[in-house]
């Protein structure tokens, strides 16, 4: 029987609710509310803070059962700039906590903090309830600073000065693969025995291998086409601008190839980040298209029609799209970096390619066109790989390192677990 009861989530800077490629939505929004249903499925209940970011937003949502999300009042109901939340992280804390006395439970087990700023909200909250703190980065700023694409502004200090404070603080850290926990010893002085590593999940029952003929007539990819698709955010560090430079190249090298483009998800970060002026400079206005994101199910279907799924990221903690398109049966060409590297096997599910040098990219890509039987078996080891990375997985590991958290907590306090506040 587990020890943890009940949990708190703290993702204050974005909602598990949001739409995944919008704003700041992406991947760890996926994470944060897929393992919480995971774990409710194990009788743990999740209760996630978030900030409320519209007028007339519900105060608790129910986005499975077991999960509750609280919108939290703070600062103006509107979404506001990364940069602007730690000025609010006092007034968070404050309501976080009126929110818990409100309850009829009044108390937690454990907090799970996400993203620095709810890890240094989480390092507050475990002093003032006494309770164990357990944080997932996800990204961190120094692994984003050494890896900056030019015109891209770096991570600010006071960010690396709470990852500092939460590693030193946090009574365990999980991290999504042993790269990260490498780099958490490496770049933050973190204690390698405090850090449990818990891959990513994806959902089987949504992303699948099946009906790809008929995904590909349903989005509008016609036989012979050679069908490239990008989904996630609208940003340099996702690398979208490779993936259009590397198709200029490759149509001007092999005219002979029928291409279709698609880019999927809305743009976020810099402003002066225009896709549509990068498309129509590369004259593939006639072969690019952009769309907004969808849903897991539609995202799915996108999967299935495209040849290959291009992520030329220049950092990924773990690459949940990778996982995804394999899952249903596609190949990925990615950047070999962070997680990717654990994501795909590299010449089994896909290729990694060192660098965004668009040459690289086309050569890879085109290698891939004029071998189909290598991309047919390279699709159907990619969902074999997939299946071993269910979010059931994810949570079993997840609540092993909640108890080591409880253990170690409650005993340097020399209080037995079960007598815990």
């Amino acid at each position: 029987m587990s020890l943890v009861r009940r949990v708190a989530f703290l993702s204050l800077h974005t909602s598990p609710m949001e739409q995944p490629g919008s704003g700041d939505a992406g991947g760890m929004n996926v994470y944060i509310r897929a393992l919480a249903a995971a774990l409710a499925e194990t009788g743990v209940e999740v209760e996630i803070f978030t900030r409320s970011t519209a007028a007339g937003q519900p105060a608790v949502e129910h986005p499975s059962p077991g999960v509750c999300v609280h919108n939290v009042l703070a600062g103006p109901p509107r979404k506001l700039p990364k940069e602007e939340l730690p000025e609010l992280l006092h007034t968070m804390v404050a309501e976080i906590d009126r929110i818990r006395q409100l309850q009829p439970h009044g108390r937690y087990d454990l907090i799970h903090s996400h993203y620095w700023v709810s890890g240094v909200a989480g390092l507050e909250l475990s002093q003032l309830w006494g309770l164990p703190l357990v944080h997932t980065m996800h990204t961190m700023a120094k692994v984003k600073n050494l890896l900056l694409e030019s015109g891209e502004q770096p991570e600010p200090r006071r960010r690396e000065e709470g990852e500092h404070r939460i590693v030193d603080g946090a009574t365990r850290l999980v991290a999504n693969t042993g790269t990260e926990a490498a780099e958490l010893v490496s770049h933050y002085n973190a204690d390698i025995d405090h850090i449990d590593v818990a891959p990513p999940g994806v959902d089987l029952a949504v992303f699948t291998p099946a009906f790809r003929s008929r995904a590909r007539a349903g989005h509008g990819v016609p036989p012979g086409k050679f069908h490239l698709l990008f989904a996630g955010r609208i940003q340099r560090l996702k690398g979208p601008q490779v993936l259009v430079k590397a198709a200029e190249l490759l149509r001007s090298r092999r005219p002979d190839i029928d291409l279709q483009v698609t880019i999927l998800g809305a743009i976020s970060g810099a402003k002066d980040f225009n896709l549509k002026s990068l498309i129509s400079a590369a004259g593939m206005d006639d072969v690019a298209t952009h769309h907004p994101p969808v849903s897991a199910p539609e995202l799915a279907g996108w999967f299935r029609s495209a040849d290959v799924v291009v992520m030329p990221s220049y950092s990924e903690s773990f690459g949940l799209v990778a996982l995804e398109a394999q899952a249903c049966g596609t190949p990925v060409v990615a950047t070999k970096v962070g997680g990717l590297s654990r994501a795909i096997f590299d010449g089994r599910t896909g290729l990694l390619v060192e660098g965004h040098k668009p040459g690289h990219w086309a050569d890879a890509l085109e290698a891939l066109y004029d071998d189909p039987a290598t991309r047919e078996d390279m699709g159907r080891a990619a969902s074999v790989h997939a299946e071993g990375f269910g979010w059931q997985r994810t949570a079993a590991i997840t609540l092993e390192s909640y108890h080591t958290a409880l253990s170690q907590h409650f005993g340097s306090l020399h209080i037995p677990v079960g007598h815990a506040p």
